[in-house]
């Protein structure tokens, strides 16, 4: 029987009877995993059989985590790992060789582009980053040949839309893995895999955590992908833990609720914030002003909890609304229950310096702004009064 992402956010991983008949997926805190039967052992170590033998490789808690996430993703397999960045950097580092290409894109979260800008060249890598705003250059240098297209959208912190379908064309004609950074819209908003991706990856900390209480990452995909990602990952060692893995498989559970409130409340608070004589400008693809409204209402069934905003006064502005808002948190996370607000300066793009972020596009007036479950009446209010002595 096929379920709605409900149904599975709750349900999902939870096939098999958990210990002592718990009705709650039970934290398996332990480093390895004990047999009697050398054979059976044996035959576990080897994946013949179901089994654990080591939780840096596998664990029971981890394994609902996977399970749950690639049920919403529809995906063969997943594989998780102990940050968002660690399952991005072993994804790559997992496809890409000395001398292999990849293409992306300028507008890609500030850690991933450390790692086109600085790691991965150190390892041979070619890298090439095109604008974000210009489909047909990247259509054009994928056409010139690479072994990766790796894409964001919405992007972070100016909610830039690719056009997934038609990207992952251009990246299939050359023989090219598809990968794509699915964070912000979450598999709620948006499933990359059946637009044509061909790996899905998160940030588990964020929307799926939701509760700003756990690190993890997550990459979905087909099983022969996921099970070379997955030997990187148990190699290199960035694993998730089962504490973590216990609280994410707990938060995705209500997934569906938070999202659904966290969209509603992002399109109002980005239609109010479009006509307030403070703001020069929102970013939200839920905006019929968005230059790819279009895209997004067709590969999205939800705009996402995130938008930002330029405020008149530059960055001296930004620094006396933020400590007015008195309904959210000035921190580096977003997706969170709670409303969380900031500058790219200290949150998405704080390893780049201000002359990097402007060649970007992302003005130092912006605030990113992640809308919680609160009630919208209550944020509008908030953002009016803290807006009304800061911007003008």
């Amino acid at each position: 029987m096929a379920h709605g992402d409900g149904t599975k956010s709750v349900w999902a991983g939870e096939e098999h009877p958990f210990w002592e008949r718990s009705t709650q997926v039970p934290i398996a805190q332990t480093v390895s995993f004990g047999y009697q039967d050398v054979d059976e052992w044996m035959a576990v170590a080897l994946g013949k059989e179901e089994g654990h033998i080591y939780s840096r490789n596998t664990n029971p808690t981890v394994d609902v985590f996977e399970r749950r996430i690639a049920a919403l993703e529809r995906a063969e397999a997943a594989t998780a790992f102990a940050t968002g960045m660690a399952a991005i950097s072993g994804t790559l580092r997992t496809l890409l060789a000395p001398g292999d290409r990849v293409v992306s894109v300028t507008d890609t979260y500030g850690g991933t582009t450390k790692l086109f800008l600085e790691f991965l060249p150190r390892d041979g890598v070619i890298v090439e980053l095109i604008s974000t705003d210009d489909h047909e250059a990247i259509e054009a240098a994928v056409a010139e040949g690479c072994k990766v297209l790796y894409l964001e959208t919405p992007t972070n912190p100016t909610l830039k839309i690719l056009d997934l379908e038609r990207l992952a064309a251009a990246g299939h004609a050359v023989g090219a893995t598809v990968v794509v950074d699915n964070t912000f819209a979450t598999p709620i908003n948006q499933r990359p895999l059946a637009l044509g991706a061909d790996l899905v990856v998160h940030s588990a900390t964020k929307f799926l955590g939701g509760h700003a209480d756990a690190l993890g990452g997550i990459v979905c995909g087909n099983a022969d992908l996921i099970e070379r990602i997955y030997h990187y990952r148990e190699i290199n060692g960035a694993t998730l833990g089962p504490f973590a893995a216990y609280l994410l498989q707990r938060s995705v559970k209500t997934l569906h609720l938070r999202v659904e409130r966290q969209n509603s409340n992002a399109l109002a608070i980005a239609k109010h914030l479009e006509t307030h004589p403070a703001i020069e400008a929102v970013f939200y693809p839920g905006l019929k002003s968005h230059p790819h409204h279009d895209v997004a209402a067709r590969q999205m069934t939800g705009f996402g909890g995130v938008l930002s905003f330029s405020i008149r006064g530059g960055l001296d502005a930004v620094k006396t609304v933020l400590p007015r808002l008195q309904l959210a948190h000035l921190a580096a996370n977003l997706g969170a229950v709670e409303t969380v607000a900031g500058p790219p300066a200290t949150t998405s793009h704080v390893e780049m310096t201000a002359q990097e972020r402007a060649a970007m596009g992302i003005p130092e007036s912006l605030i990113r702004y992640s809308v919680g479950i609160e009630d919208v009446a209550d944020l509008i209010a908030d953002l009016d009064q803290a807006l009304a002595v800061g911007a003008l």
